[in-house]
């Protein structure tokens, strides 16, 4: 009997048949190995331990690099404030007269 659907090439369903066995023995096949695997008695606490390892690791090299950013942020800041000109400017020159176009009259 001919297939007509479409797209469907001649010995499709012979390469299916033949994939899906495949996969059944292999997926036996694995199962076979996954069944003989055991666990070691401590396995769970030791890779809990090494987990909360590793997030105190983050956490603190996190915090580290929180602290050297705002600290090299802070001196920046207080740097470049410190870099102001020592003459007097021109909107605080002491000179108590007012500015043309304000005051009375």
């Amino acid at each position: 009997m001919n297939d007509t659907t479409p797209g469907a090439t001649p010995g499709a369903s012979e390469d299916r048949t033949d994939v899906s066995r495949t996969e059944q023995e292999l997926r036996a096949a694995l199962e076979a190995l996954a069944g003989g695997v055991r666990p070691a008695p401590d396995a769970y606490r030791t890779a809990r331990g090494d987990w909360l390892r590793r997030e105190r690791r983050r956490r603190l090299v996190l915090a580290v690099l929180i602290a050297v950013v705002f600290t090299l942020a802070t001196l920046i800041g207080l740097w470049v404030l410190n870099q102001t000109p020592s003459d007097p400017g021109v909107i605080f020159s002491g000179s108590g007269g007012t500015v043309a176009g304000t005051g009375p009259g």
